[in-house]
């Protein structure tokens, strides 16, 4: 039996904004409170976590490309911060 793609719409898309900052809140920790033998170790948690999510954003922000709508009051933390600049930078 072949395996259905999931569909690419506004809930597809929320679910990629939540799983984003998620990754935000997961790095946020590792960097706060997470003790690791070596400094090496720690870039290797840390760049494992950065891959997963890069490609994450790489999917949300294609999606968002695409024309596919979500509320501005749901994207990722990360995401609003980068948005509020540019609002800013626009609206001076």
């Amino acid at each position: 039996m072949k395996k259905m793609p999931p569909p690419h719409d506004k809930y597809f898309l929320r679910t990629l904004h939540q799983e984003i900052d998620l990754y935000d809140r997961k790095l946020a920790h590792l960097d706060k409170f997470e003790s690791f033998a070596t400094a090496a170790d720690r870039e290797q948690a840390e760049h494992k976590m950065l891959d997963r999510r890069a490609t994450l954003e790489k999917a949300a922000r294609k999606l968002a490309a695409e024309g596919v709508e979500f509320n501005e009051s749901e994207l990722p933390r990360s995401f609003r911060s980068q948005a509020d600049v540019a609002t800013c930078q626009s609206g001076a």
